[in-house]
C-alpha cells in the first residue's frame, strides 16, 4: 500500500511537470499569433515574457492553445464577467469581447463610453478617442484607468478552493456529530486542525483566549495551502502570488489583533512603563510603525514574495529546453528541464505548506501578543 501511495504521487508530480511543459511550449501569450513559428515560445525574449504573463491576473481563463492549418495560434478557454466602474457608473460585459487582433487592443464599446486593455489593465478612452495613443514609454496618453471589480481567473480560484473547504470541512462537522472517528478524507483534516489547535494556536495566543481565534487560524491556513497547491496545478492559478491577496490576508490579522488588543497592550505601547519619559514618545512612533505597518507587511510580502519566485524559478526551467536545444540539442536540453522542473516541484510541495503555517504562526503569534494581559505579566 505505502509502494502504490508513492507511486502515485510520483505519477501525480510528473504529470504536473509535463503538463506545465506542453502548456508553456503552447505559447498562451497572444502577441505571437501573428508570427511565422505559429506563435510557439522559443526565443529567450519570448520566454521572458511568457513568464511575467504567466504570474499575472487575468480577466478570461485559458485551457490550452494549438496551431491551425492557417498557421495562428488558436486558444481554447472562457471568459469571465468584466465588471467596471466608470465615469458613467457600472459598466459590465464578457472579457471574450477584447479578443485579439493584430495591433493588440481591441476597443469595446459600451453605454457610450470606450474600453481598451492595455498589458492585461483596462482603461477608458477620454472622450472622443477612437484609438489608444501612447508616449515614448508605451503609457497610454488618451485613457484613463477605472475601478475594475472584474471576475478574474484568481476570484476563480479562491471561489473554488472556498467551496472546497466549506464542503470538506461540513462534512467533517456533521461526521463529528453522528460518529466518534471521521472516515474519508476528513481523517485527513482531523490531525491538521488538531495540529493548528494544539501547536499553533494554543502555545501562542494561550489557553484562555486561543479558543476565540481558532476558526480565523484554521480558515487562514488551510485557505493559504489549499491556493498554493491549486497554483502548482497547470491551469494557470497563482492567486498568493498575487500582491492584493496577500495583503488583503494581512489586513485581516491586522483588524484581529488591532481590534482585540487588550488596554494593556495598547498603553504599553503608547506610553511603555519603565523607560524615561522623553524617551516615550519615539519608542511609541517606533511601536505603532511597528504593530501597524511593519508585521502585517511582513505577512503579505514574506507570502507573496516566496510564492512568486517559486512559480518564476519552475518556470525558468522549464525554459531551458527552449533557450538551450540549440546548444545541447533537444533531447538534452528536454531531459535536464524535466528533471530540475521536478526537483524544484518537489521542494514546492513543502514551500506549499510551509508558507501556509507560518503565515498563521505569525498571525497567531501577534494575536497572543496583543490579548495577553501585560499587566499581570509585568
Amino acid at each position: 500500500m505505502k509502494i502504490a501511495q508513492k507511486t502515485i504521487k510520483f505519477l501525480l508530480i510528473a504529470a504536473i511537470t509535463l503538463f506545465t511543459s506542453v502548456g508553456f511550449a503552447s505559447g498562451s501569450d497572444k502577441k505571437h499569433d501573428n508570427q511565422n513559428d505559429g506563435g510557439r515560445v522559443n526565443t529567450k525574449e519570448e520566454v521572458e515574457a511568457y513568464i511575467k504573463h504567466h504570474v499575472k491576473d487575468s480577466h478570461d481563463f485559458s485551457l490550452y492553445s494549438y496551431t491551425g492549418d492557417d498557421g495562428k495560434r488558436h486558444h481554447v478557454g472562457f471568459p469571465l464577467p468584466v465588471i467596471l466602474w466608470t465615469s458613467e457608473g457600472l459598466v459590465t460585459f464578457m472579457s471574450s469581447e477584447f479578443h485579439h487582433n493584430d495591433d493588440g487592443h481591441v476597443i469595446v464599446e459600451k453605454k457610450g463610453l470606450k474600453f481598451a486593455k492595455i498589458h492585461s489593465k483596462i482603461y477608458e478612452l477620454d472622450k472622443g478617442a477612437a484609438t489608444v495613443s501612447f508616449d515614448d514609454t508605451h503609457h497610454a496618453t488618451n485613457a484613463h484607468k477605472v475601478l475594475d471589480f472584474s471576475i478574474t481567473k484568481s476570484v476563480v480560484g479562491m471561489l473554488l478552493v472556498g467551496l472546497l473547504l466549506f464542503f470538506w470541512f461540513s462534512r467533517l462537522a456533521k461526521q463529528y456529530k453522528t460518529k466518534k472517528i471521521p472516515t474519508g478524507f476528513s481523517r485527513v483534516l482531523e490531525p491538521l486542525v488538531l495540529y493548528v489547535r494544539d501547536e499553533i494556536a494554543k502555545p501562542n495566543i494561550g489557553a484562555k483566549h486561543y479558543r476565540r481565534f481558532t476558526g480565523y487560524l484554521l480558515t487562514v491556513f488551510f485557505f493559504i495551502w489549499a491556493l498554493n497547491l491549486l497554483g502548482m496545478m497547470p491551469f494557470g492559478f497563482n492567486v498568493t502570488g498575487q500582491i492584493a491577496v496577500t495583503a488583503a490576508l494581512a489586513i485581516f490579522t491586522l483588524v484581529i489583533y488591532s481590534v482585540s488588543g487588550t488596554k494593556g497592550y495598547w498603553m504599553h505601547m503608547v506610553w511603555m512603563p519603565g523607560v524615561p519619559v522623553l524617551i516615550r514618545p519615539v519608542l511609541a512612533i517606533i511601536e505603532l510603525a511597528g504593530a501597524m505597518l511593519i508585521k502585517p507587511f511582513s505577512l503579505l510580502v514574506r507570502l507573496f514574495a516566496n510564492i512568486t519566485a517559486g512559480h518564476i524559478v519552475v518556470m525558468s526551467l522549464i525554459a531551458i529546453m527552449f533557450t538551450l536545444k540549440q546548444s545541447i540539442g533537444v533531447a538534452g536540453a528536454t531531459f535536464l528541464s524535466v528533471v530540475l522542473s521536478f526537483l524544484i516541484i518537489l521542494i514546492e510541495v513543502l514551500v506549499a505548506f510551509l508558507q501556509a503555517y507560518i503565515f498563521t504562526m505569525l498571525s497567531a503569534l501577534f494575536i497572543g501578543m496583543a490579548v495577553e494581559d501585560h499587566d499581570e505579566h509585568h
